[in-house]
């Protein structure tokens, strides 16, 4: 029989492709509101658009592409946004949203799930995004 190669180990999601038809505003609303860095931005050539891609933590980016046509701002199946950032706790998911707010972005209220609490905000494009903050594990014992 032959031996099943080991699978390797998945480390994270490396990162997420989102479209923008205005590259400068999407990156200063992800950078500035959100927390996020830019790690590097390539110019348009006559054969790719132009990128900008953001650190959001660890190794996972957002690769934003600038693109004529507007992007989806449908929620999900579920009524949400899809896809989500994290924030270390609840104190800094509180002062997200005021950051956003004080912004005149539109955002949610913070909603309690069973294991975190959220928040959905809608980017310049109108793209939903959720903003989560893991609530403390239980103690066992």
């Amino acid at each position: 029989m032959p031996k099943v190669p080991e699978l390797p180990e998945l480390l994270g999601i490396n990162h997420l492709t989102l479209a923008t038809t205005d590259l400068d505003q999407l990156v200063t609303y992800y950078t500035e509101l959100l927390g996020a860095a830019l790690a590097f931005e390539r110019a348009a050539t006559a054969s790719d658009p132009r990128i900008a891609v953001l650190d959001v933590g660890g190794d996972d980016h957002l690769m934003v592409v600038e693109t004529a046509a507007a992007p989806t701002t449908d929620l999900d199946p579920l009524g949400r946004a899809g896809w989500g950032l994290r924030v270390r706790s609840y104190a800094q998911l509180s002062e997200v949203r005021e950051l956003i707010l004080r912004a005149g972005r539109p955002v949610g209220e913070i909603e309690t799930l069973p294991t975190q609490w959220t928040m959905t905000a809608r980017d310049p494009d109108g793209r939903p995004v959720d903003v989560r903050a893991h609530r403390p594990r239980p103690a066992t014992g």
